[in-house]
């Protein structure tokens, strides 16, 4: 396996640092590594996108491993339900920049990385931008906009990528963009539906799981870098950490790719309106439409109708645990079909999840089942804590 970094030139020092040596001895002793491994991680532009779950534990042992440039790309500030996985970032630094924390523990750890922080979102319009100029992507990103965006333009710049994500206690892992292998889309070939797959906000996901996928990233990109042992090109790593199971299955490339392979895909394609946006309701006029209702509305509704009202809060347990929104009735979306006889249908049902997606979905199964009053609350109880009852958490 080669990898792209580029040979120093003649008469160039191979490390940089006056304690590199002693920095980084134990790396240097490794068959495949030594010193011209190190100089080569030392000369490598690395992308990675999201300084979250992934990109926290992939970030720091880059950073810890020498490579000379991190360029970090995440648009979010660090919050109170970041801490339990995003190790980068602590406690003192809930609403800074992700970016920002990012740079602060990486070059407290090795000031010899050049750390670039970049405060913004990657989708398909500024996707090439920010691949372009780097040796290897590692993506972080926890969602399909992103991780396609990310894959068509890592194919069409020519450059590699780590890719990883998780739910929950599972992981997936393998190495995409090499010159015979796959790419993202040769095994997703388009995103889910939109809320097929919940968020990890609504899913949940145990905090070391992040971790390790985060760390195996880090793995793939250094053996790449400095062209050492195999990746996971061709393979995909499952993990399950309840059942500590670990296994690979063959990905081949896809010739009718159309991104890899006919190359028809020339720029990288947005799915923000498909991928993020709530299920389209009917516009069929013979079928009954799902109402929706703002949480202002729905608040002035339940003071004025009172028993009348039903909240439905279709969550998962766990999330009800959490927060809710008072007198609600819990019916996680998986139940719903098998517990709607127990609902009444003379009247008003107020559905909500934790952002509006789950609700919306539960809404229209109950209007196609002939419920008359069916309300779906826009923006979930995440809305309502916001715009009606700051006492009820967020999360």
């Amino acid at each position: 396996m080669s990898s792209s970094v580029p040979v120093a030139p003649p008469g160039a020092p191979l490390l940089p640092g006056g304690d590199a040596l002693a920095r980084y001895a134990r790396q240097l002793a490794l068959p495949g590594i030594g010193l011209e491994g190190q100089a080569k991680l030392a000369r490598a532009r690395v992308l990675l996108v999201g300084a979250g779950g992934l990109g926290s534990p992939a970030a720091l042992y880059l950073a810890a491993a020498g490579v000379g440039h991190l360029t970090i790309v995440d648009p979010d500030a660090v919050e109170l339900s970041n801490l339990h996985r995003q190790v980068l970032h602590t406690t003192a630094r809930v609403g800074v920049p992700k970016v920002e924390s990012a740079r602060a523990t990486l070059g407290a750890l090795n000031p010899h990385v050049a750390v670039e922080a970049r405060p913004v979102a990657i989708d398909a319009a500024n996707a090439r931008e920010h691949v372009r100029g780097h040796d290897l992507v590692l993506d972080g990103s926890d969602n399909f906009p992103t991780r396609y965006a990310v894959s068509d333009a890592c194919v069409l710049e020519g450059v590699p990528y780590v890719y990883g994500s998780v739910q929950r206690f599972d992981g997936q892992l393998s190495f995409f963009g090499t010159a015979d292998g796959p790419c993202y889309r040769c095994l997703f070939r388009e995103p889910p539906p939109p809320g097929a797959i919940p968020t990890c906000a609504e899913a949940g996901v145990f905090g070391v799981m992040p971790g390790l996928v985060g760390v195996l990233q880090a793995a793939e990109a250094i053996k790449w870098l400095v062209g050492a042992g195999e990746v996971l090109a061709g393979r995909l790593l499952l993990v399950d950490l309840l059942r500590m199971q670990f296994r690979t299955i063959a990905v081949r490339r896809d010739p009718d790719c159309p991104s890899c392979g006919t190359r028809t895909i020339t720029a990288p394609v947005s799915y923000d309106a498909v991928a993020c946006a709530p299920p389209p309701t009917t516009t069929d006029t013979d079928t009954p439409m799902l109402a929706e209702s703002t949480p202002t509305e729905v608040r002035d509704l339940l003071a004025r109708e009172g028993d009348r009202v039903v909240l439905l809060d279709v969550r998962e347990p766990h999330e009800h645990a959490i927060a809710r929104i008072e007198g609600a009735t819990l019916v996680p979306l998986r139940t719903v079909p098998s517990r709607a006889a127990e609902l009444p249908r003379d009247r008003t049902i107020v559905v909500y999840c934790h952002h509006g997606m789950r609700s919306r979905m539960a809404g229209e199964f109950l209007v196609d089942q002939g419920f008359a009053d069916v309300v779906n609350l826009a923006g979930g109880i995440d809305a309502w804590s916001a715009e009606v009852d700051p006492s009820v958490p967020r999360y």
